[in-house]
């Protein structure tokens, strides 16, 4: 009868041991989570800011097809307006696959539909 008893008792024991490692590796996975997602945030964070730093350098790249003089930033909802003597363009810099926005989609179609103006406003 002690023998069960004693038996129980290591198996007892067992089972608390193994369940506080379990919750101890549980823990700790949730903390690496955590840290990974932090990471992956910040690494984003980064990414859209040299983005928004590059883009006030694009209009000086070879490939820009305007004077980059004439060229003003504005950042967002898109990067720039290029004022040429033939028309102004309103410019937004895309990398690789990346894609117009819902909000840039919506002012490019409302430039195309030629909803577009010009006003003056007087201040006195």
């Amino acid at each position: 009868m002690s023998d069960l008893i004693g038996e129980i008792s290591i198996l007892f024991w067992i089972a608390v041991i193994g369940l506080g490692l379990s919750l101890i590796l549980f823990l700790v996975c949730i903390n690496l989570v955590k840290k990974i997602q932090e990471q992956k945030s910040l690494r984003r964070s980064e990414s859209t800011r040299y983005g928004q730093i590059s883009e006030q350098f694009l209009p000086l790249v070879e490939q820009y097809p305007f004077d980059p003089k004439h060229f003003r930033f504005l950042g967002s909802p898109i990067d720039g307006v290029q004022f040429e003597e033939d028309k102004i363009v309103l410019v937004e810099f895309k990398s690789a696959g990346s894609k117009l926005s819902t909000r840039q989609r919506r002012i490019r179609d409302l430039v195309n539909e030629g909803h577009v103006e010009f006003q003056e406003i007087r201040i006195s």
